[in-house]
């Protein structure tokens, strides 16, 4: 698409959201069971357009993408009335006789830009969120899954007017050309370093961001820990999606004492849950493309694999990897992995790995697992992560009753739910002042009398 057609859909949207038609919370709420009944009737062509983006499985898809975002529609279809209300606050004295209420009020045009491992979701929650607060929406997902991507703009297309909601298709071009125009808010999912370019494009004209980004997301193993439950969950979490999880566990950072139980707890669970031969398992997917194929595997020392380490370069598939004696220096410590190779770090002291922690960019997530409720309070006081779990991973990204999101290097913002709905929301404050008293304290020539009662008032 070239840069006049996508300034015209930027003014033909800023033009209909004017005429104050999203401002209706009638209007958002059918809006929102328009897409929830397309979805639901194209369930099936979003499982196919998914396997063949990234192989996942049907029970995998709705477990992680359609469910989710059905689940996010309907929190929204029942409480957007009551997030759309003005908010009555206090008054102070010295305002006598008004009323102060906050009043919640879309952006305007807002620009959604999404990722590729979890196409659907990632694109579709935010939209649902900036819908609901009254906003029109630019959706621009990932070119690397295309199937995924073409299937959102029929489904949008069949749903919503473009003047509200529009697809853009492309690569770096079209991303480059809706940076450049005037978005009144702008929500971004996907690597820290176009994260960063999104940011310095915003700042041409002011616009407020959310960055959803990611980083190395710490697992820690604490002495304590139920290690044969920690093992079977942390599986779960690091291989989902081949590891292309924003919120998977990166690595394992385990006291040393309990290393060597814990890999083979590990071990035992990769094949529970994936079989002997994890590339011929039906239900295991695939990296989605040669470019990130190569990067992992460039990542994996062969001398530490302890347990996977197969590879197919014509499925682009990589077993569930562990590496053991991994350091600091090592390469697949450097950079977050996205895929499904799982280093393995040891610390002496919990004080230590605290320490460690604290001294690396902020993670988008941290999970600890421990017996010691002392240790996990320890953890999530003092450690600086977006969000995480105590004794599970990545669940904690699944309820709408939660903000998702992550602070310094891991983002900024949050939604899902209520806080999605404030995300794309701005809250005007507004005093109601009536006119049948006009206090005189404020007024020139100012008197002794007047000052006395201001610092009665204000104090």
């Amino acid at each position: 698409m070239t840069a006049d057609e996508i300034k015209k859909i930027v003014e033909k949207q800023r033009r209909f959201f004017y005429t104050g038609a999203t401002l209706s919370v009638e209007y958002r709420i059918s809006a929102l069971c328009r897409l929830k009944a397309c979805i639901l009737e194209h369930e099936a062509e979003i499982n196919a357009a998914l396997k063949s983006d990234l192989g996942k499985s049907p029970f995998e898809t709705y477990m992680c993408e359609t469910g989710l975002v059905l689940s996010e529609l309907s929190y929204m279809v029942k409480h957007t009335r009551a997030f759309a209300r003005e908010k009555t606050v206090w008054t102070p004295l010295a305002q006598f006789h008004s009323k102060s209420y906050q009043k919640p009020s879309p952006y305007g045009v807002t620009l959604i830009m999404s990722p590729w491992n979890y196409p659907f979701m990632l694109a579709i929650e935010p939209l649902v969120d900036a819908l609901a607060a009254g906003n029109t929406a630019v959706l621009k997902p990932s070119a690397y899954s295309p199937a995924t991507s073409a299937l959102i703009k029929r489904i949008i297309g069949e749903c919503f007017p473009p003047e509200y909601v529009s697809v853009i298709l492309g690569g770096r071009a079209e991303n480059t050309c809706l940076l450049e125009e005037h978005f009144d808010y702008i929500f971004f999912t996907g690597s820290p370093a176009v994260g960063r370019d999104v940011m310095r494009h915003a700042s041409e004209h002011l616009t407020p961001v959310t960055l959803e980004l990611g980083g190395k997301s710490p697992c820690i193993v604490e002495k304590t820990a139920d290690l044969k439950l920690a093992a079977r969950r942390i599986v779960f979490g690091k291989y989902l999606n081949c590891g292309q999880t924003c919120v998977a566990p990166d690595y394992i950072y385990c006291d040393k004492a309990v290393k060597d139980a814990l890999i083979q707890e590990l071990k035992k669970q990769i094949t529970k849950q994936f079989g002997h031969e994890p590339l011929k398992n039906k239900h295991y997917g695939k990296i989605i493309n040669e470019k990130h194929f190569h990067r992992i595997t460039g990542l994996i020392n062969s001398n530490k694999i302890c347990h996977g380490g197969k590879l197919s370069e014509k499925t682009l598939q990589i077993e569930p990897t562990i590496l053991n004696n991994v350091t600091w220096e090592d390469p697949v410590m450097q950079e977050e992995i996205f895929g499904p190779v799982l280093p393995i770090v040891t610390y002496d002291s919990f004080g230590q790995a605290v320490e460690k922690i604290n001294s690396m960019p902020h993670p988008l997530a941290l999970y600890i697992f421990t017996s010691d409720q002392s240790v996990a309070k320890q953890v999530t006081a003092r450690c600086g992560f977006g969000g995480g779990c105590i004794n599970d991973v990545v669940i904690h990204l699944a309820t709408s009753e939660m903000g998702f999101g992550g602070f310094g290097e891991s983002g900024m913002g949050s939604y899902h739910g209520k806080d999605g709905f404030r995300t794309f929301s701005h809250y005007k404050s507004i005093v109601d002042k009536k006119t049948w008293m006009d206090l005189p304290m404020r007024y020139q020539p100012y008197k002794k009398m007047y000052e006395k009662m201001l610092r009665m008032f204000l104090k």
